[in-house]
């Protein structure tokens, strides 16, 4: 496995790979990796030659006061696990590798960030896409793959691909989740013990939607109702968002009629957790 940190070498190792006829796959990461972003590393196996991972703690996607400067950087654990998955070449650079001091050009879309956590961390998207742009244009990927728990982020991505011409198709890996159902994140490691049997509530909240829905109930509004009260049974969830969206365009609708994405975040004591699921009718 290699670990390059320049943009340079980095670009010059793609290209190289590419003239011998090889597809590069990618998996953009913050790194503090775990068994979703392992799963992610072999989605992008099954469809390229060589896998990249790149780890990166991007800053302008972090609000203030957000924990960008407590977020967990374990390299070496991070490094031992992509040798194990397999990982061709780890792509970790500098801040100042990606941002020039002066850097004054970002990529924005203004449509699908507008709710969700769009609404609740102003300019946090317009952070994402321009770094997924640039690490684009560095890795120069021919497949990209993105996890479902960041659902808005990945609906994001496809539509800045296709509007910018963007050559990388981008695959979407299913949520993974821990033997009790909690999304598998790197922040779930802030929980304490009580916070993290709270946790549950996100996943035993989008069952109840899921049992509903499948007992026939396509109305959104005793839907949401049954997602809310099993969210307050838990002590230290503070409900930031309970949102049905159309899963393509990220509007919200009052009725099933095609597949919704229902999208929560919460709160867990001081720690952000997001989760979500797609209804669809019967």
């Amino acid at each position: 496995m290699e670990l390059i940190r320049s943009v340079s070498g980095m670009q010059h190792y793609s290209l190289c790979e590419k003239r011998k006829g090889l597809r590069i796959g990618f998996v953009p990461t913050m790194g503090c990796l775990h068994e979703g972003h392992l799963s992610l590393v072999k989605l992008a196996r099954e469809n390229s030659d060589l896998v990249v991972l790149s780890i990166f703690v991007n800053p302008i996607q972090f609000l203030p006061g957000e924990d960008f400067a407590k977020y967990p950087r374990p390299i070496k654990q991070d490094e031992m696990l992509c040798r194990k998955a397999g990982v061709d070449l780890v792509f970790y650079p500098e801040e100042s590798t990606i941002y020039s001091t002066d850097h004054s050009v970002f990529v924005e879309e203004t449509s699908l960030s507008s709710g969700l956590c769009g609404g609740s961390r102003p300019g946090h998207f317009r952070g994402v896409t321009t770094v997924v742009a640039k690490l684009f244009n560095m890795i120069l990927p021919d497949v990209a793959v993105f996890g479902q728990k960041d659902a808005q982020q990945s609906r994001l991505i496809q539509r800045m691909v296709r509007d910018l011409n963007i050559p990388t198709r981008i695959i979407l890996g299913p949520i993974v989740r821990e033997a009790d159902g909690l999304a598998m994140s790197s922040r779930n490691r802030y929980l304490s013990v009580t916070e993290r049997s709270d946790a549950l509530c996100l996943y035993q909240a989008l069952e109840s939607a899921r049992q509903l829905v499948g007992e026939g109930e396509l109305s959104v509004a005793p839907i949401r109702s049954a997602v809310m009260t099993r969210l307050s049974l838990a002590k230290s969830a503070q409900v930031e968002y309970v949102e049905f969206v159309d899963d393509r365009t990220l509007q919200p609708v009052s009725r099933i009629e095609a597949p919704v994405l229902l999208a929560i975040a919460v709160k867990i004591g001081t720690t952000r957790l997001i989760d979500n699921l797609v209804l669809s009718p019967a």
